[in-house]
């Protein structure tokens, strides 16, 4: 079965149209918009190609302004903020059709020694032994008449392995708490920089959806509306996305309308790689 990851490692390798400015296509995952994470990976890429290669990312600070068009053609142009020895700073804005729709800064730094702790992974059921989203999925799909897309699609760029059951149809209340093992639907090469943009991609999923767990809703089930409006990010260790990592998300806070997200992401030895952070809007309607 072919799968979308090529599409996906295609689209963030954006279009240079000047010194500082990128042009990058969409990826359509089913969403009525724009996938937030795609914006944010090709921000990434863009801010990528004009930094030191021998400086890593290990911050990102984002947000969502405008929801973004699946059939219009997204712009970048970096800002130069900083370039120090030791870090580089860079802003990026995203338009289309000449409106904003999302700005972001990051900042990059050359490897260091220092002090090294880090949270310890939650002891849960390896992704060998779990479904994937998509076959479980595919029941529903069946039953309700609904087509597979995107995390839901077994020809999607990520395999999911929940490890807590999930029915979307008939949702039921529990701890705001998520853990989901997941990696790309294919091979990738050892190309650094697109792991990052990759596992910026990924790392929208799951966050918001977690603020809904405590209250027994799914988008399925309850007409609503579900957007980012902020998003950061810290690079901890390399990673490889092709191999299994661990994404524990919980929900600490949620209130009017906005809920809070923050996230960790494990490799499959323990390894910190990755935290998260995110506010959104989730409105019933």
């Amino acid at each position: 079965m072919e799968t979308q990851l090529p599409e996906l490692i295609n689209i963030l390798d954006l279009q240079q149209t000047g010194p500082q400015e990128f042009v990058g296509q969409n990826l359509f995952i089913g969403s009525p918009n724009v996938y937030g994470g795609q914006v944010l990976a090709q921000a990434i890429s863009a801010a990528h190609n004009t930094t030191d290669p021998n400086k890593i990312l290990h911050s990102i600070h984002s947000y969502f302004i405008s929801p973004g068009d699946n059939d219009v053609p997204i712009h970048y142009a970096v800002e130069k903020v900083k370039d120090g020895k030791v870090f580089q700073t860079r802003r990026v804005v995203a338009k289309q059709n000449n409106r904003e729709i999302f700005i972001l800064s990051a900042s990059f730094q050359n490897m260091e020694e220092g002090i090294e702790h880090q949270a310890v992974m939650p002891n849960v059921a390896r992704p060998e032994s779990l479904t994937s989203f998509s076959d479980l999925f595919a029941e529903f799909a069946e039953k309700f008449r609904v087509e597979p897309r995107g995390i839901f699609s077994p020809n999607g760029p990520f395999i999911f392995h929940p490890v807590e059951h999930y029915d979307p149809f008939h949702p039921k209340k529990r701890a705001p708490i998520n853990h989901t093992w997941f990696k790309t639907n294919g091979s990738l090469g050892d190309k650094q920089t697109l792991h990052q943009e990759i596992l910026a991609y990924a790392s929208d999923f799951n966050l918001l959806i977690t603020a809904l767990l405590p209250h027994g809703l799914s988008f399925f089930t309850t007409p609503m509306q579900i957007a980012s409006l902020d998003h950061a990010m810290w690079f901890h260790r390399p990673a490889r996305l092709d191999d299994w990592l661990l994404y524990v998300v919980e929900s600490t806070n949620a209130n009017a309308s906005r809920a809070f997200c923050t996230g960790k992401i494990f490799t499959k030895d323990g390894i910190l790689v990755a935290s998260t952070a995110q506010e959104g809007l989730i409105r019933k309607l």
